[in-house]
């Protein structure tokens, strides 16, 4: 299978917390370059069905079919004008950060934040040789980049980022994007499992003063609540300045396509976390690893999509601020198959 690709970089010159003000940058263009990719033996082959419940769900199958289809389909949304500005992202210093690099087995693995990331984290620190296995890691020590020995794509120079782009094996994993933004909600607003206290008290309150309808009743204090994170969100100017406000914490909320540049960068996998637990062992194959590292265990029925959660959270919400919500992660829906939410829009 081949995939041909085109790419402009921008690299800005200020940090990342001043992305959305990017006014000095050098352009660096990438000449057209053709991706052989390069997939395990298929074996026999056997038809894959796409379930109609749920988003994305695929039952046994021939993976490698399965993938390929993925691929035409992500550059097939890729091609539609009419959606550009929602697939398209200039692949600068914000995407390279999210782009952690394996050198020794030339892996690259685009981050996607709720999406099961921490444990594909884990299988590339033993792949690099920090650890032996991925259960001896310290929970503590995947998130902290500086002692992970995860280097990231933008810690390199161009002439390193650019071969690493046109030759490593890349992929990156998606979920539905309304369940996902559920996930980083209860994360990072209700349960904060790694006690980040700047999500309670300095981005929560930033939104229930902008976006919260009612005041009468210390709003603050009772907490931000689902409905003021999706009118922020749906936002599609105002949110612009609390988002500078925040700096890198909103990579948990930020969409596929502005975190990997799907369009821009050619990956040779896009995984489902609605099917990691057939996709994750296609993965190790696909980059040649499975002999070297396993993905970790997967708790049954985590991974499955969840309606009824779904609604429980959109409960209450008006179809005006769904929409506008959905008009902004359209680009993600159609990008991944993932269906269009009609039980919510109407």
């Amino acid at each position: 299978m081949k995939s041909v690709v085109a790419t402009v970089f921008q690299f800005p010159l200020n940090t990342f917390s001043d992305y959305a003000e990017r006014t000095e940058m050098f352009v660096w263009t990438l000449p057209s370059v053709t991706m052989n990719l390069q997939w395990p033996d298929k074996g026999a082959s056997q038809p894959y069905i796409l379930s109609s419940v749920g988003p994305s769900v695929v039952e046994p199958i021939d993976w490698q079919s399965v993938n390929e289809k993925r691929l035409k389909l992500l550059a097939t949304v890729c091609r539609n004008s009419s959606l550009w500005n929602l697939t398209h992202t200039t692949v600068g210093k914000f995407v390279l950060d999210r782009i952690f690099v394996c050198d020794k087995h030339k892996i690259l693995f685009c981050q996607t934040p709720k999406v099961g990331n921490t444990q594909w984290k884990k299988v590339l620190i033993v792949l690099n040789g920090k650890f032996s296995k991925v259960e001896a890691i310290p929970e503590n020590l995947v998130h902290d980049h500086e002692r992970n020995g995860l280097p990231r794509l933008s810690s390199m120079t161009d002439t390193e980022i650019h071969q690493r782009l046109n030759s490593y094996f890349k992929f990156f994993i998606v979920r539905d994007p309304f369940e996902r933004l559920i996930s980083a909600f209860k994360d990072k607003f209700v349960k904060n499992p790694r006690f980040e206290p700047w999500y309670k008290h300095d981005i929560a309150p930033a939104i229930i003063r902008k976006y919260r309808k009612s005041h009468h009743d210390d709003s603050e204090s009772v907490g931000l609540q689902f409905e003021d994170f999706v009118r922020y969100l749906g936002d599609k100017s105002g949110r612009q300045h609390l988002d500078r406000q925040f700096g890198d914490h909103i990579i948990h909320w930020m969409t596929y396509a502005e975190l990997c540049a799907p369009c821009d960068i050619a990956y040779n996998v896009v995984g489902h976390h609605e099917t990691l637990e057939r996709d994750a062992p296609y993965i190790l194959k696909a980059a040649g690893i499975a002999d070297l590292v396993s993905y970790p265990n997967i708790p049954p029925g985590i991974t499955r999509y969840n309606r009824t959660k779904v609604e429980r959270y959109f409960t209450g919400i008006s179809q005006r601020d769904v929409r506008r919500l959905y008009a902004r992660y359209q680009g993600d829906f159609s990008l991944f198959d993932y269906q269009r939410p009609a039980f919510l829009l109407g």
